[in-house]
């Protein structure tokens, strides 16, 4: 795919715009039919009104079944994922009613309608969820470069093992003439050493501190994205690095290091960020993650200057991993996470994930993890939920009470008008940073 053809916007953009209106003119025309007699217009009529209701019916069901009954994406679907399902089924039921009876131009007209009106719907759909921004973020168009190897070098050639803190940074930092605008965001390869965990590639963002000369010791926000997912959704989808940027932009540069790493393998495996036969995932995320972090990035090593945070799947792993190491996490972002880990029926998660152990399964429950680590000391943790995310609210807000009585000072946060979506993400990013920040020494802690 062309860079022109990768960069168009699919949300929010020309593109949807153009597609809606074509679609809408291809209902019209579909649907509007001259006959010269009266009983044969009564008759298409009928056939219309039969076809669009028999089309919405089915993709009302496709929602249920999908969404309510067999709950395949783990997500309630919301209204507007139910609107633009609905009307795709039944403008497409419109254009098969097309096929019988008519002149060969009408079927091809048809048959073009039909794609048209599918991918108006999905369209849709992904602007409800905030999933893919542009044309190349749905294909390897999107994948990101080698982060430079003058920069890792920069990098390494800057780590201090004996910094502990980042403590006061928000006071001590003068940011040096030619101070960078923007961060930069590459791909890095995190060996999984002690793990031997199949992950994929990793991103890494350095903010505008981090690319100066003798750059100071940064904290470090490890990221995880959901499942399915892969790292890239954390900058494609959620825009993270355009979030910090404007965060850095007003605090002379500063912002943490972020390190995304692959916390599934594939899109489709969960490995639920235990050690299973799936895969061990928390050794990777614990041990070979960090010692990458270490080595190669100038960032401060004090528990308070670590922060984890997910989305969806990956905000329950930074729960279940920031309360099992408070030692090495000193806060977490909770983004649209789940109370427990699951890949399925309770039974599906217990026989592939823990063994067929229903107490390993309980044991690692975030809420198991809190009370058996409690009391926290110094830990700050932020948990977002959209505000019509019917299906994770409550889950959000049992976590946030879990988390405070355990100890971590724990701020709820509702994102108005989203729901189990990137939107929520962006928000989460947005409003629940600056916690972050502050207990990370970025940030003056009275701001």
């Amino acid at each position: 795919m062309g860079a022109f053809l990768a960069d168009v916007k699919i949300i929010a953009g020309p593109l949807p715009l153009v597609l809606d209106g074509l679609a809408i003119v291809a209902f019209v025309l579909l649907a509007a039919r001259l006959f010269p007699e009266r009983g044969a217009r009564i008759r298409w009529s009928a056939t219309v009104a039969v076809a669009l209701t028999t089309g919405a019916v089915i993709g009302v069901l496709t929602c249920w079944l999908v969404g309510d009954v067999f709950n395949a994406f783990d997500v309630f679907l919301g209204p507007a994922t139910r609107f633009w399902v609905s009307t795709a089924f039944a403008s497409i039921a419109l254009a098969l009613a097309n096929l019988w009876r008519t002149r060969a131009r009408r079927r091809i007209g048809a048959v073009a309608a039909i794609v048209l009106f599918t991918l108006m719907g999905a369209l849709g759909v992904n602007a409800d969820f905030g999933q893919y921004a542009t044309l190349g973020s749905i294909t390897d168009a999107a994948a990101f470069t080698p982060m430079p190897h003058a920069i890792l070098e920069a990098q390494r050639s800057g780590v201090n093992t004996g910094a502990t803190g980042v403590s006061d940074l928000w006071r001590t930092w003068i940011p040096p003439a030619g101070l960078p605008a923007h961060g930069v965001v590459g791909a890095v390869t995190i060996p999984a050493t002690v793990s031997h965990f199949g992950a994929r590639t990793a991103l890494v963002y350095l903010p505008p501190a981090a690319l100066v000369p003798n750059p100071p010791m940064l904290p470090v926000l490890v990221m995880l994205s959901g499942q399915p997912g892969s790292p890239q959704n954390i900058f494609v989808s959620g825009h993270l690095d355009a979030i910090l940027d404007q965060l850095a932009a007003t605090h002379n540069g500063l912002a943490p290091i972020v390190v995304v790493p692959d916390q599934l393998t594939a899109p489709g495996i969960n490995p639920m960020c235990v050690d299973s036969p799936i895969g061990n995932s928390a050794t990777y995320l614990t041990v070979d993650v960090p010692r990458w972090i270490r080595a190669n990035l100038a960032v401060a090593s004090s528990a308070a200057a670590w922060a984890i945070g997910g989305y969806s799947q990956g905000g329950t792993c930074a729960i279940q991993l920031g309360g099992q190491h408070p030692e090495l996490f000193g806060s977490f972002l909770d983004i649209s996470g789940q109370i427990q880990p699951k890949i399925g029926t309770d039974d599906v998660t217990i026989a592939l994930g823990f063994g067929g152990s229903k107490s390993a399964w309980e044991a690692a429950k975030p809420l198991s993890i809190l009370a058996r680590n409690a009391p926290y000391v110094d830990e700050v943790g932020v948990v977002i939920v959209g505000a019509l995310d019917v299906k994770y609210s409550p889950g959000a807000q049992t976590i946030a009470d879990g988390s405070n009585a355990a100890g971590i000072h724990t701020t709820l946060l509702s994102s108005p008008g989203t729901d189990h979506d990137w939107n929520t993400v962006k928000f989460g990013f947005e409003k629940g940073l600056p916690t972050i920040y502050r207990h990370m020494g970025i940030e003056s802690p009275l701001s």
